[in-house]
């Protein structure tokens, strides 16, 4: 079986990640749960191989970078089965890669039990709205689909800068420009900066990895324009500080008071395994209102979790709020809720 037939197969099949690594069969995820293709055991050859060809189906994309720095990051498409987002790695000297499955058409934000407060960031006109949470946790999804409603509904120039392409937005009342780390610019803060000169009203910067994309995206902000993007983190207080804590100690005031004027919004979410053996999502929304502008200006962080958990007329909700409604619905079992709670130990008792 080759590459391209072993991706339509595992598409079919309902795989999310797909995991090509030496010393183990071709292995899959649906939901929570992992699959192998076979019983047949991957060798350092068959890796390569299917590493390869893989190169080969995305337009035979050069391998040079892969070989010289033992990683790369791409995204291709097979008409009429998916569009993959592929990692590949090198591990004990073999070729390995993990490979995102992603549909070609988005589901409704309703099929992603997406709540309307966070796709109604759409119609945020200017600041920073930041969407985080673990490594496939949906914050993609969730930009994309806010991102398709500001495409459908304002007559707006959107810039998204992705490392890689994710889902693709064809134009609609938007222009929607669209380019890829590495293959269309040669990094985040390159491009960033040069948004700036491409009239934009939207941008949409994958992720923001060091304090100078951070400063260059909150500048961004403050000038008018509506900045979404993600950070690797579960909580608005966590986010904040992370953020902060990015600069220099003797700009970290100075940061603080910047972030406080131009953030919007933080939702943080996570997936937990459902009880039907779905995924299902937990959101947590704090809206930047002028109670936590000053818990922000002012480093009292550690505050804003009480805020948000006190501020449901704002439309916010804490993430353990988020995580019982699951469980009294009966979508989660007690043991997730307790698991994926930011406080365990308070989550165990409220559902004594």
């Amino acid at each position: 079986m080759n590459a391209k037939e072993m991706l339509e197969q595992v598409t079919k099949d309902g795989a999310s990640d797909i995991f090509v690594v030496a010393g183990l069969p071709l292995t899959y995820k649906v939901n929570s749960t992992m699959r192998h293709l076979d019983d047949h055991k991957l060798m350092p050859e068959d890796t390569e191989n299917v590493v390869t060809e893989i190169y080969d189906l995305a337009g035979q994309r050069s391998m040079k970078r892969f070989k010289e720095t033992g990683d790369d990051d791409f995204s291709f498409s097979i008409p009429g089965v998916s569009r993959f987002r592929v990692s590949t790695f090198k591990q004990r000297g073999s070729f390995s890669a993990v490979i995102r499955v992603i549909t070609f058409s988005l589901p409704s934000p309703d099929e992603l039990s997406i709540p309307e407060t966070v796709i109604n960031l759409a119609k945020t006109r200017s600041g920073l709205v930041l969407v985080t949470g673990p490594a496939g946790g949906g914050k993609s999804t969730t930009l994309a689909c806010i991102i398709d409603k500001i495409n459908h509904e304002e007559e707006s120039h959107i810039i998204t800068l992705e490392d890689p392409l994710e889902f693709l937005h064809r134009h609609d009342k938007s222009i929607v420009s669209q380019r890829e780390v590495s293959s269309d610019t040669e990094s985040y803060l390159t491009a960033l900066r040069a948004a700036l000169r491409q009239s934009p009203d939207v941008l949409l910067l994958g992720e923001m990895r060091d304090y100078e994309t951070i400063s260059v995206a909150m500048t961004a902000a403050e000038t008018g324009h509506l900045i979404f993007s993600t950070l690797h983190t579960i909580g608005a207080a966590n986010t904040i500080d992370r953020i902060i804590d990015a600069f220099p100690s003797n700009q970290q005031h100075q940061v603080s008071v910047q972030l406080s004027m131009v953030l919007s919004a933080v939702v943080s979410q996570q997936l937990l395994p459902a009880e039907d053996g779905t995924l299902v999502p937990a959101f947590e929304i704090m809206m930047v209102n002028p109670a936590i502008r000053n818990l922000i200006r002012e480093g009292k962080n550690h505050q804003i979790d009480d805020r948000i958990a006190t501020s449901s007329q704002d439309g916010m909700i804490a993430m353990d709020t988020s995580i019982r409604n699951l469980y009294e619905k009966g979508i989660i079992s007690r043991k997730t809720a307790i698991e994926y709670a930011s406080n365990p130990e308070m989550m165990e008792k409220k559902l004594q």
